[in-house]
């Protein structure tokens, strides 16, 4: 077969359908040559960071003075493949192996004025990944928000991910993780495209 040169290809009916090729083939496309299809509508093309999810503290978790405390974030916003366990273990299993950028905040608080540190902590199968340190000496704020994010391989089936946290007043008296919105005590991850 030899090559064909045109400018334009369209179907014989109006909005019909143009199949290139059959199942197996391949076409290739040349290292310089630009396929521009911004202004096209897509499907199949790419791939998608999911699963994904996103949830929040929905009120203050009240805690002990440094003690190690799962974070009960019970309020999803989104939770693309049902992944995400937000009523008893809140954990986020993933059924797609890959990477996956996982984040989390903590809004540590206390009454006092006496808050030393707070430190949120995301775990992996039950080990530690990645934690943050918000670290103020003597001590003298109400409340500090902490962020931590990490990359993690999951194999999507068996492996998890969960969010610990810790504050740190010296003393007991109401420490709490704040909840109430999702920009405060937050738990999320997505699966990165590679």
């Amino acid at each position: 077969m030899g090559t064909i040169k045109t400018t334009n290809i369209e179907p014989i009916a109006d909005n019909g359908t143009v199949t290139l090729g059959s199942s197996g083939d391949t076409f290739t496309v040349p290292s310089g040559v630009t396929v521009n299809m911004s202004s096209a509508t897509q499907t199949g093309v790419g791939g998608t960071n999911t699963p994904a999810f996103h949830a929040y503290l929905s009120s203050n978790q009240s805690v002990s003075n440094n003690v190690l405390t799962k974070v009960a974030a019970n309020t999803e916003i989104y939770d693309t493949d049902n992944c995400y366990d937000n009523s008893s273990n809140y954990r986020f299993t993933p059924t797609v192996a890959g990477k996956y950028y996982v984040y989390a905040s903590l809004s540590g608080s206390t009454s006092d004025y006496k808050l030393y540190f707070s430190i949120p902590k995301i775990y992996k199968n039950g080990s530690e990944i990645a934690n943050i340190s918000n670290t103020f000496g003597t001590g003298a704020v109400y409340a500090v928000d902490s962020f931590v994010a990490v990359v993690a391989d999951m194999n999507g089936s068996s492996d998890y991910l969960e969010f610990f946290g810790i504050v740190d007043i010296h003393t007991n008296l109401n420490e709490s993780f704040l909840g109430g919105s999702m920009s405060k005590t937050a738990f999320g991850a997505y699966r990165l495209i590679t």
